[in-house]
């Protein structure tokens, strides 16, 4: 499964993506807290692309699945059960988890339609989805697109606008949607923890929570 374009990058350069959490932690933790923000307190969870684990695992999401099998080492080091699978074909039973899931996932999978699908057959009725991302409408996301071919990890990205996300969400039978956001200063000027504020539009780092 590592050899699929945007898969790849992650299993041969995976030391180089750990770092990244390391040299800009206020924007990682700014994004972990708009995630926990949304994420329910309780319940059987499962991360789609749980990459090396650094929001399932302080979070307290006990499943995984990614296609980097390099990337699922640190998510097991990390305390969760991780799988090697792809979004869009979840090695699940129907209606096994409370809720999913997807932080950043979405621009790296080939049909976001069929990964959504999945996490709703996964899902119990009522379950819920948080999906959190980068906004392409937003100063950080043009930046990404205007050095898109430059970046490793990127190269092979498809970014989303807050709209969007919301078209698939309801598209794929998802409602009652609730969006907070963070990252309102440029990536290499922010030293502090931003805190979170709701609606989308001002952050770059979006997060929306949905029913099943």
């Amino acid at each position: 499964m590592t050899d699929e374009p945007r898969a790849g990058p992650f299993s041969l350069h995976h030391r180089r993506y750990e770092d990244w959490f390391d040299r800009h932690r206020a924007a990682y933790l700014s994004e972990l807290l708009a995630v926990r923000a949304l994420l329910p307190w309780q319940g059987r969870g499962l991360e789609i692309g749980v990459g090396a684990g650094r929001f399932a695992a302080p979070l307290g999401v006990a499943y995984g699945i990614d296609p980097a099998a390099e990337m699922l080492g640190y998510a097991r080091a990390r305390g969760v059960r991780a799988a090697q699978a792809i979004a869009e074909a979840l090695p699940f039973a129907d209606a096994v988890f409370d809720y999913a899931l997807i932080v950043t996932t979405i621009c790296f999978v080939d049909d976001p339609v069929a990964m959504l699908r999945e996490a709703a057959r996964v899902l119990r009725p009522g379950g819920v989805l948080v999906i959190g991302f980068i906004d392409r409408n937003s100063p950080l996301g043009q930046d990404y697109l205007a050095h898109q071919a430059e970046n490793v990890f990127y190269r092979e990205a498809s970014f989303y606008s807050a709209d969007e996300v919301n078209a698939l969400l309801m598209d794929t039978g998802f409602h009652d949607p609730v969006w907070v956001q963070t990252l309102s200063t440029p990536l290499e000027r922010i030293r502090d923890i931003e805190p979170v504020s709701a609606g989308a539009g001002q952050g770059a780092f979006i997060t929306v929570r949905v029913r099943h």
